[in-house]
């Protein structure tokens, strides 16, 4: 079988992730089936990893405990929906290996992020900016931080340490 089509279930993990944040940023909502399709592609991408059923599990349990954590968080009125079942389905990829790191870097990033749009919302738009329907609804004061962007730049920075990635390099 040619590399590429080897590498195409893994390759879904940063191209969902990209789409995740791009579409956080200018909607402000994690459409359901780029959770779908990450845990889809999950399924797919085991074999091709090397994963045995023992390690699988273990990221499902991974996968399933944030999905808990992520729906208290939802519950609470702390993040959204889609940012809950995005952090689950990417944390089912980042297994127990990389669960932490994902968690640690989503925190991070997700700190700086609410900074930048605290400072980016304490200043006056441009003229210009104030035809951009996304740009408004981002520098309302009323409304969340798409924290999406966060957890995929969480999950992009603990991919290179993944059996993933591991898996891609020498196929590409």
């Amino acid at each position: 079988m040619p590399s590429i089509v080897i590498a195409l279930p893994i390759l879904v993990l940063p191209v969902m992730t990209v789409y995740a944040a791009v579409s956080d940023l200018f909607t402000m909502r994690i459409p359901n089936r780029i959770s779908l399709v990450l845990v889809a592609a999950f399924a797919l991408a085991v074999p091709v990893a090397g994963l045995d059923g023992w390690t699988a599990a273990l990221h499902l349990f991974v996968g399933l405990g944030v999905l808990c954590l992520t729906f208290g968080m939802f519950a609470a009125g702390w993040i959204g929906g889609g940012d809950a079942k995005l952090a689950a389905a990417l944390a089912l990829w980042m297994g127990p290996g990389q669960g932490l790191p994902f968690g640690v870097y989503t925190a991070l990033f997700g700190g700086g992020l609410t900074l930048a749009f605290l400072s980016f919302r304490a200043i006056p738009l441009p003229q210009m900016a104030l035809r951009e329907e996304w740009i408004l609804r981002l520098h309302g004061r009323e409304n969340g931080v798409p924290y999406g962007i966060a957890i995929a730049a969480g999950a992009m920075a603990a991919f290179p340490a993944t059996p993933w990635f591991k898996a891609l390099a020498p196929l590409l």
